[in-house]
């Protein structure tokens, strides 16, 4: 077990050496969350893979559908992959052409800086959580390959992500990415083919299948509200994430942008496969698991010889650290560029890079928090795909392709999407929260929009120059 964690932290020293090689070119804002805007089709169709690729696919759905069977497939890899193809197709060269820094940019040009505001604010608790759901699944995969306690495992994670993020910035992510997209690649095939090929011992691959299959769909089947609304919190509650839209902003061009989302939701779908293989069989091989979010690992430590197995573990780590990365170098944009940099005038580029950083470490030190006290990973990455992002799609759908509203509009929107989907989660316990706030964000824009005479200024004539300061361009 030494050897295994030997193997783990010095693929992780590894990430850490390249964050510090590329923290010398971090001079500004732009270089640090966006890349310099400089990233290829091949770097920007591994980022967005790696980054979307995280612990809820590798871990999260692997456990899921351990105990739900097929019924928990359609969110993950379905619902995500088509969340990427969504984003090509409708938003990727819209978003690119504004010149954004963040997403939260969009609010400002649109409607106004007190807009903005309103939608960092529920923007950045959402990436927060996510690097928490994160961090937690890094700590079952070092409390599953040694004799520590998970809660140990959570705060040794927890320090190593912090280090790895705030050093090189997007640059370092994305070049990272590409070796953690092929790691974590040939580590989940190499579990892929361990499982299949033992199953003759479990009678089989339809045997191994059929309890999932008779036991579990049944009972979780049949309710349509229910199945839209696993669709939905992936698809609409993520396709406009900050995760998401500062990896098409940081590439070369529209056109790459748009083109690396697909091949990246083509890849995604195919390896996330792979997992929900895994769970799928898992009841046969680890029955009555008491932790199913455990089931990947523990696999994998029974089917693969030490080597394999930290290679495998390797990969693991690389889907986390890319998605933890961006979760939290997503938080600090939107909080430090669209909050505390306007507040403070005349910020050297350095200056705004340190507040950046400063920002990465304090919402790292959140992300713990919630590591530490999540019940499910799973879970806690569909309620930071929900929480507020109801009234933030329908904004930003309104905002890139209509005049249609203005600040009230939007403002109203943000507030009663985030304030229904609450309500209907943790008050009123409906079975489809989230369909029912993204009804009463489009309802609340449509009426406000009316009252307000209906036609707002276009987003698509303006271009973001500085922190505060948009102006028009002909």
């Amino acid at each position: 077990m030494n050897l295994l964690l030997v193997g783990l932290f010095g693929y992780i020293l590894v990430q850490l050496l390249i964050g510090l090689m590329v923290s010398r070119r971090m001079v500004s804002e732009d270089s640090y969350f966006l890349a310099g805007r400089s990233l290829g089709l091949a770097i920007t169709t591994m980022t967005v893979f790696a980054t979307w690729f995280g612990a809820e696919t590798c871990i999260g759905s692997a456990g899921r559908v351990y105990e739900r069977g097929f019924a928990g497939v359609a969110s993950d890899p379905a619902g995500y992959a088509f969340c990427l193809l969504l984003m090509g197709a409708c938003f990727a060269i819209p978003l690119y052409r504004l010149r954004l820094t963040t997403l939260g940019d969009l609010f400002r040009i649109r409607y106004s800086p007190g807009v903005e505001r309103l939608a960092v604010l529920l923007m950045a608790p959402t990436s927060v959580m996510w690097a928490g759901a994160q961090i937690k699944a890094f700590g079952h995969v070092i409390s599953a390959s040694s004799a520590i306690s998970v809660d140990v495992a959570i705060t040794v994670a927890a320090v190593a992500v912090i280090l790895y993020t705030v050093t090189g910035g997007l640059l370092a992510d994305a070049i990272t990415d590409l070796i953690q997209g092929i790691a974590l690649i040939i580590g989940l095939v190499i579990v892929f083919c361990a499982v299949a090929f033992s199953l003759d011992e479990f009678g089989g691959v339809t045997t191994a299948m059929s309890a999932a299959r008779v036991s579990r769909v049944e009972s979780e089947s049949g309710f349509v509200f229910s199945t839209l609304e696993s669709w939905a919190i992936p698809i609409l509650g993520s396709v406009v994430a900050q995760e998401l839209v500062s990896r098409t902003l940081a590439a070369k061009s529209g056109e790459t942008a748009r083109n690396a989302t697909f091949i990246a939701a083509g890849v995604y779908l195919v390896v996330g496969l792979l997992p929900v293989f895994v769970g799928l069989v898992g009841p046969a091989i680890l029955p009555n698991l008491e932790d199913p979010e455990e089931l990947l690992p523990m696999i994998a430590q029974r089917y693969l010889p030490p080597f394999l197995y930290v290679l495998f573990a390797g990969a693991l780590v690389s889907a986390i650290l890319s998605t933890v990365d961006s979760a939290l170098l997503a938080a600090s944009a939107l909080v430090s560029h669209n909050l505390v940099v306007p507040l403070i005038p005349g910020l050297s580029e350095k200056r705004k890079v340190m507040v950046a950083r400063a920002g990465v470490i304090l919402f790292g030190v959140i992300a713990y928090v919630l590591a530490l006290h999540a019940e499910s990973v799973f879970e806690q990455v569909e309620a930071a795909s929900a929480f507020g992002s109801a009234g933030i799609v329908t904004v930003v759908v309104f905002a890139l392709f209509t005049r249609y509203g203005g600040v009230l509009s939007a403002a109203a929107t943000l507030v009663v999407g985030a304030a229904v989907w609450l309500w209907g989660e943790y008050l009123a316990e409906l079975s489809c929260p989230y369909l029912v706030a993204l009804a009463a964000a489009l309802s609340a824009y449509l009426l406000c929009g009316w009252l307000e005479g209906g036609s707002g200024k276009p987003a698509s004539r303006k271009v973001l120059t500085d922190a505060s300061d948009p102006s028009d361009v002909s």
